[in-house]
């Protein structure tokens, strides 16, 4: 029997080593972020708030400590370190992330906006996932936002930045690398209603956060710029608790100061992170001969 058992344990090791790296890459990715995503859905629906809230903070400390490669089996603890990015930033770095971080916030929010002015905002289709939060007290839908945010920063970053991108990078280039992960990023999107009218940003920022992953060599500075980015999303244009989006559009308007101010908003950003990237290659040791 225990031949059995492991005969059979390394046909599957063998078989999925066969399987081209770009299957294995995108199956462990979406395996790796869906697993904190369904924790998350299962603690948040049976227990109460902030129970729920309180057991999920530990719950990501545990996921981080093992998919950063700090806990678990030694073996695996090199190749997970690998994939999570597991380095230690410099002080210029830091600089760097941050202000990417504040930039990526801003694209995402401005792109938003933008959008909105041009075509017609479907309150209904954005809050019909999250009308639930309507009717909780403030401070629990507070909490849920913040944990939703978290799980997705968290787990969304380490899985599609972490352990989809950074094997592909070393058979691809990055830019094809970070190309394949965001189509994917946006096909595990696409059941959410809200999703149709912003498929073109859903793309756009997972370049960002990927052109981030890379080129700070951390999936820290994507983990903080994706939960600022979700709890701005989630208490203003997935429910009320920030505020509400009420602009009529620009063919309603006209070109009105509001629209190009946000334009110039969203145009001054998108250069500025260009600007910030072209730094990163100054303080990157594999652009070094």
């Amino acid at each position: 029997m225990k031949k059995i058992v492991i005969d059979t344990k390394r046909l599957i090791v063998k078989t999925w080593f066969q399987l081209p790296l770009v299957v294995r890459a995108i199956l462990t990715g979406f395996l790796v972020s869906t697993m904190g995503v369904i924790t998350w859905t299962i603690i948040g629906t049976t227990l109460p708030m902030p129970w729920s809230f309180l057991l999920m903070i530990g719950i990501l400390w545990a996921y981080l400590k093992y998919f950063s490669g700090s806990w678990g089996k030694e073996s695996t603890r090199r190749t997970r370190a690998a994939m999570f990015r597991k380095t230690r930033l410099s002080r210029q770095v830091w600089f760097l992330s941050i202000l990417s971080i504040a930039l990526i916030v801003l694209i995402e929010q401005s792109g938003m906006v933008v959008t909105f002015r041009i075509m017609e905002f479907p309150a209904d289709k954005f809050s019909s996932e999250y009308d639930f939060i309507a009717k909780v007290p403030k401070w629990v839908g507070w909490l849920v936002v913040i944990m939703i945010s978290a799980v997705a920063g968290i787990c969304e970053e380490i899985g599609f930045r972490g352990y989809m991108q950074a094997p592909l990078e070393k058979r691809y280039s990055p830019l094809l690398s970070i190309a394949i992960v965001s189509v994917v990023f946006v096909l595990v999107h696409l059941h959410q209603a809200w999703s149709g009218p912003i498929l073109l940003q859903i793309f756009f920022i997972s370049v960002l956060f990927g052109s981030v992953a890379y080129y700070s060599r951390s999936l820290v500075p994507g983990i903080i710029a994706h939960f600022i980015m979700d709890i701005f999303n989630f208490a203003f244009w997935w429910t009320d608790l920030g505020g509400q989006f009420d602009q009529k559009t620009i063919s309603i308007t006209g070109v009105d100061t509001h629209f190009i101010f946000w334009l110039l908003v969203l145009v001054l950003s998108m250069a500025s992170f260009i600007i910030i990237l072209s730094k990163f290659k100054l303080h990157d040791p594999r652009k070094i001969p």
